[in-house]
């Protein structure tokens, strides 16, 4: 993924019901200095001349972590995602990576079901998080049953 992928991945993001999408985060400028920082990690999947998948992927130096892992509702179930994943740990592996860590919501049960189906654990730990600019929040995609 670069950031000339950004417009095509971001409508993408935005067709994925219940996706949160965060104001700050997920702007041109945040995505693209995470592409700089993560540059051989992240990952689009394209289908019929259009981008189908994607996922951001990058690295602390310790733990690797996925980030807005979607495809679209009409190309599920092809091993896009599984694929994509894949390639990811790959180049999570070759950094000397050794720990890949996510967030699913729990209310994403389409995503929850694909991560238990290749072998995610859901991890004993507890999730903190502190909102250091109130500007960044999350907004989530209109709601509809079985399209998360």
């Amino acid at each position: 993924m670069t950031i000339d992928d950004y417009d095509d991945v971001r409508n993408l993001w935005m067709t994925i019901r219940g996706f949160g999408i965060r104001a700050l985060d997920d702007s041109r400028e945040d995505i693209q200095r995470f592409i700089e920082r993560n540059p051989t990690t992240s990952v689009v999947a394209r289908c019929d001349g259009k981008i189908v998948g994607s996922i951001l992927c990058g690295s602390d130096g310790r733990q690797g972590a996925l980030y807005h892992v979607c495809v679209a509702r009409e190309y599920r179930r092809r091993g896009i995602g599984t694929h994509m994943v894949g390639y990811c740990m790959h180049q999570l592996r070759l950094m000397g990576i050794n720990k890949v860590a996510l967030i699913a919501f729990a209310d994403n049960s389409v995503g929850n079901a694909f991560w238990k189906q290749i072998g995610w654990k859901q991890s004993d730990v507890n999730y903190y998080e502190f909102v250091l600019n109130e500007k960044n929040i999350t907004r989530f995609i209109g709601e509809e049953s079985d399209d998360q």
